[in-house]
């Protein structure tokens, strides 16, 4: 394995350690400052986050609904990185289950663009409200 591809499957690894965990100054520290985050759906936590501070609050939104983030994949492209995730939550009302792959475009070695992709995104909307 390459360099690259070592180095990419570490901060896949950090990004989703931080991401359980409510680490968002490691997230942080993973961005670049013009870092975005783009989510589909018509609810709470979609469309563009940009900014490496946008994309924090982002993550910190997704993780107040009490989502299990269950890490499934770590994949390599030549310069980039995405996780395959499965996460799960359950509120009074709504379940979600739903599984993922948030795609990072990596950039010197840091996070430059995020963009996620969703197994159910009608679920994704009736659950972030």
């Amino acid at each position: 394995m390459s360099a690259e591809n070592t180095a990419a499957l570490a901060l896949g690894r950090t990004f989703h350690q931080a991401l359980t965990t409510g680490d968002w100054a490691g997230i942080r520290a993973l961005l670049h400052d013009d870092a975005t985050w783009t989510l589909p759906g018509d609810n709470t936590i979609s469309g563009t986050a940009e900014g490496a501070d946008a994309v924090v609050e982002r993550a910190k939104l997704i993780a107040s609904y009490g989502l299990r983030f269950e890490l499934l994949h770590l994949l390599v492209s030549r310069e980039n990185l995405a996780l395959s995730l499965h996460n799960t939550a359950h509120r009074e009302d709504a379940d979600l289950d739903e599984h993922l792959s948030t795609v990072c475009r990596l950039r010197d070695g840091r996070i430059a663009d995020i963009e996620t992709y969703l197994s159910d995104v009608p679920g994704m909307n009736a659950f972030f409200v």
